[in-house]
């Protein structure tokens, strides 16, 4: 995680702003929040593994099991909500830790 990602509260935008940005970068073109990627042919399933990483390292969460399916890459508005879905299960369950060692 980049210190300005640190700074940056995780919203909708801030997620949508910081993959379309890695996209333009990454593909040299720029793409739109609902444009397929797949079907346009920007993404290979190679670089769909590089998304999958990049997400993880970049907003701290795991993607396992069914949240690997290709829908859940296939737009940035996808990307978007599913980052925002793991961050959320990730901050409650966080949050249930340390209520269960405060219980202690």
């Amino acid at each position: 995680m980049t210190a300005e990602q640190a700074v940056a509260p995780v919203t909708a935008e801030t997620i949508e702003d910081a993959l379309l940005s890695f996209l333009a970068e990454r593909v040299k073109t720029s793409v739109t929040p609902d444009q397929d990627l797949f079907s346009s042919g920007l993404v290979s399933s190679m670089f769909a593994m590089q998304l999958v990483v990049h997400l993880e390292e970049a907003y701290d969460i795991a993607i396992i099991g069914p949240e690997l399916k290709l829908d859940n890459f296939r737009t940035v508005q996808a990307m978007t909500g599913l980052v925002l879905r793991l961050h959320d299960a990730s901050a409650d369950a966080s949050a249930d830790a340390s209520d269960a060692v405060g219980d202690v």
